[in-house]
């Protein structure tokens, strides 16, 4: 290869890697924008929000959960929730008694027989609230008896809608067998 050509050829090169490393600035700037974006939108866009819902036992704590009764005994208990849905939650509870022919689910129970429903309830977006007690018996003795607290929302147009569900079970037996 001669001096020129050489010359030339190395001239190619230059330039090619010339456009190469502005080709490759270019990219970087533009991945550097995007994933800037993504970063923004991601500190910008408000976090999903989530409800706690739950049963409390007699103490109002979440430990200690009675697990046996006798018949026509009171077993006490509360409901706790909180809303931190990023609105406010309007609300009713329906406590339902239930036993072995009870369907649980992401439904409303079926084959339950409903005890006592709340009114209508509104906790704003980061309250908590506490039920009043809550004293349900059982006249049957049983296994698997159960005790349900269903949440339904209550939009502020439109019907009410199921929320969540929550239980409790017990074995129900006669006064004479628990001592």
């Amino acid at each position: 290869m001669s001096r020129v050509n050489e010359s030339q050829h190395s001239n190619k090169i230059d330039r090619n890697y010339k456009e190469f490393d502005k080709i490759l600035k270019i990219l970087l700037i533009i991945g550097i924008i995007i994933i800037s974006g993504f970063i923004i939108y991601a500190f910008i866009t408000p976090k999903p929000g989530y409800l706690y819902y739950g049963i409390l036992n007699f103490d109002k704590k979440a430990e200690n959960y009675q697990t046996k009764a006798a018949v026509d005994e009171n077993i006490t208990f509360y409901i706790s929730i909180g809303n931190f849905l990023n609105r406010d939650f309007s609300f009713q509870l329906e406590i339902l008694k239930g036993n072995n022919d009870t369907l649980l689910g992401p439904y409303p129970s079926l084959n339950a027989i409903s005890f006592v429903n709340s009114s209508t309830i509104t906790l704003p977006h980061r309250a908590e609230w506490i039920s009043s007690a809550f004293n349900v018996s059982f006249s049957q003795v049983g296994t698997n008896q159960i005790i349900i607290a269903e949440i339904w929302e209550i939009p502020s147009v439109g019907i009410r809608r199921f929320y969540d569900v929550v239980d409790m079970r017990l074995n129900i037996t006669l006064s004479y067998l628990l001592l």
